[in-house]
């Protein structure tokens, strides 16, 4: 049985992609006298350095054969790694076929994720993008802990020297334990990015095996709730900007629902390009103001006129880069988070005026291709599906009424259905002049929540000093799924619509396109819906 007996590292096997601190960790590693054992391109870029190596095949006896693909697995490597030093008559064994036990191994995998970005449609170049040798050295060093320490990552290199330079020339069973958790955890995600890009390039869709892989980010000081536990994962799978990796500029640490709601607004002012200013506030998920403008303020004045009472405490996020004047007019109310792909020096300064808003900046907005399926669990498992990237095509959009949409209405639909789109369902969405004016959302009646918008746009109008019906009038709204019967539809008319835009697709679409051309509506079919629960 094996004894807890921590045993002094004499010899290490190198092997790696990732060359970062290599250097001055091995040149350590001589200084503690251990003997370094390396392979390949790692064993060139030691000894280009100076440092001392003892080549694999030396230790084999056997060179390295089929392009580098079989070098480390053989019995004197294997044989030095599995070598439970703590059972009686494994060192007899090990003098017997003269292999000497290996304490230390270094190893990180061959990029495949980085691999799958460039040339994933590349099936043979994608093959020998797979790394054997190297999952078998981390699966069979970390099932030995006990005498053996397992390197993945370059940031564990102080810990390890510094343990290692003790007086017993080892490191702590905690370490070891630690150390070795982390090497399956990269051996199971390195699988798991293989087995994706597999199903992918074989055309089994959906896959018989889902694979939900990520790298701890942070943890966090609670869930939604503060009796759940939670944290923020990174997937590595995802490049580009995305809310995960944005720095955080200033302000408290985000709690579970800043990061929900900052991803919702985050998704939606990336539905708008670059080339037009434009704002999304967002409160509990939901867009409870987005505009577009000559400017960020204007964007900004035009959002928030939307429902002034909402937006207090609430998510700003903006598609263009902040000036001063922007961040002072954000902080004329209290603002949870603000989001935006840069901040000029001079608007980090007036942020900081208020250090309790946490800015976040996120080099860009959120790309439409490679987005991350949406996980949801459920009680015995987990639904998945891709994400909802689909831009709406202006050409497939279908006039069904007996009137033609203006020009103005046309612009005003267009908006609209891209803000439904984020809105929970049931939505609708009320807009004019590039704006949103009434949202009204996640009501378990369409009726209801177009209800919900008149009353909200009549509200916010009040509060502003202006007639509900001026602010109303002329307005389009948009549905996110089909009018089930003519009803919402007819709310909107009653309080100004004069353009509908919705998916179609209802048993009931002739009851409601001829009260449409009753009330001399003009209505836009997509044929697309968006669902968003």
């Amino acid at each position: 049985m094996t004894t807890h007996q921590d045993f002094p590292v004499r010899r290490a096997l190198i092997s790696v992609s990732d060359k970062s601190k290599l250097v001055e960790f091995a040149k350590k590693l001589e200084l503690l006298g251990i003997e370094i054992v390396s392979t390949g391109g790692t064993a060139t870029h030691l000894l280009s350095h100076g440092i001392k190596v003892l080549p694999v095949s030396d230790v084999t006896g056997f060179p390295e054969i089929l392009d580098g693909r079989v070098k480390t697995l053989h019995p004197a490597i294997h044989g030095g790694i599995l070598a439970d030093l703590g059972l009686a008559g494994t060192r007899e064994t090990l003098d017997t076929h003269k292999i000497a036990a290996i304490g230390l191994v270094v190893a990180n995998l061959y990029p495949f994720e980085e691999a799958v970005e460039k040339k994933a449609a590349d099936v043979e170049a994608m093959i020998e993008e797979i790394d054997i040798g190297g999952s078998a050295l981390l699966r069979a060093s970390a099932k030995n802990h006990a005498c053996v320490t397992v390197v993945t990552d370059p940031g564990d290199y102080d810990v390890v020297l510094e343990e290692l330079s003790g007086e017993a020339r080892t490191t702590t069973l905690a370490t070891r334990r630690r150390l070795a958790a982390k090497a399956f955890a990269r051996t199971a995600a390195y699988d798991s990015a293989i087995a994706t890009w597999f199903s992918s390039a074989t055309g089994e869709n959906p896959p018989s095996t889902f694979f939900l892989t990520g790298k701890l980010r942070q943890s966090l000081r609670y869930g939604e709730n503060p009796h759940q536990n939670a944290a923020v994962y990174e997937s590595p799978a995802r490049k580009g900007p995305s809310l995960v990796r944005a720095e955080l500029v200033q302000g408290k640490e985000l709690s579970y629902n800043n990061l929900t709601d900052a991803d919702s607004a985050f998704e939606l002012i990336s539905e708008f390009p670059v080339s037009q200013p434009a704002i999304a506030i967002i409160k509990h998920a939901n867009p409870c103001g987005t505009a577009t403008g000559a400017s960020v303020i204007e964007a900004y004045r035009k959002a928030f006129a939307c429902d002034t009472v909402s937006a207090f405490g609430g998510i700003v996020a903006s598609n263009q880069p902040l000036d001063e004047e922007a961040a002072r007019e954000f902080l004329k109310i209290f603002t949870e988070v603000v989001i935006a792909p840069s901040a000029s020096e001079e608007a980090k300064r007036a942020f900081a005026a208020k250090p309790n808003v946490r800015l976040l900046l996120t080099g860009g907005l959120l790309p439409r291709e490679n987005r991350a399926p949406y996980v949801r669990a459920l009680s015995g498992g987990f639904l998945v599906q891709d994400a909802d990237a689909m831009a709406l095509d202006e050409a497939s959009l279908r006039t069904v009424s007996k009137r033609e949409p203006t020009p103005e209405e046309r612009a005003n639909m267009l908006f609209a259905w891209r803000v439904a789109k984020h809105v929970k369902s049931n939505a609708i969405v009320f807009a004019k002049d590039g704006a949103a004016v009434g949202v009204g959302a996640g009501q378990m009646s369409r009726v209801d929540s177009a209800r919900i918008a008149v009353w909200k746009a009549e509200e916010s109008a009040r509060a502003a000093g202006k007639a509900p019906r001026e602010l109303l009038a002329g307005t389009a709204v948009a549905s996110d799924a089909f009018f089930p019967f003519p009803d919402a539809m007819l709310v909107a008319a009653d309080a100004g619509a004069t353009a509908v835009i919705h998916p179609g697709g209802s048993i009931r679409d002739d009851k409601v396109l001829a009260a449409a051309d009753e009330r001399g509506l003009a209505m836009v079919v997509t044929g697309v819906r968006h669902f968003r629960h």
